[in-house]
């Protein structure tokens, strides 16, 4: 598992681009928040994540491997619990975590955070 990358996937680079294309600016990998959000808007304080199908268990199209059952159902779930943490103490700071699953269409969640982004800074 050292080996799986852990940042800039496709769907990550996709969403990136995309946002770029509207015209948004942020910050990549923002070290000091918990988690390490993959994309930050640091004015209007959001942290997104783009979460893996399988690695957070997205309720369309995560699955258990049928080897090794009992591992995998405890690791997916510490993940799963992981996330959870970490938003809490993002809104602790007062930032919105946001993710995006890497299956959803990247054109929508980009209009969809630039609508977030543009609520959050205009008040």
């Amino acid at each position: 598992m050292k080996r799986m990358p852990r940042k800039d996937s496709k769907a990550e680079l996709r969403l990136r681009r995309k946002l770029h294309e509207l015209g948004l600016r942020y910050r990549v990998h923002l070290k000091g928040l918990p988690g390490t959000p993959d994309v930050a808007f640091t004015r209007a304080k959001i942290a997104v994540f783009v979460d893996g199908c399988f690695w957070h268990r997205c309720p369309e199209h995560g699955v258990i491997p049928k080897a090794n059952r009992q591992w995998w159902t405890n690791k997916l779930e510490t993940n799963v619990r992981r996330d959870a943490r970490k938003d809490s103490e993002l809104r602790e700071l007062g930032w919105l975590p946001v993710h995006v699953w890497e299956h959803q269409d990247c054109e929508v969640a980009s209009r969809q955070l630039k609508d977030l982004w543009r609520s959050r800074v205009e008040q």
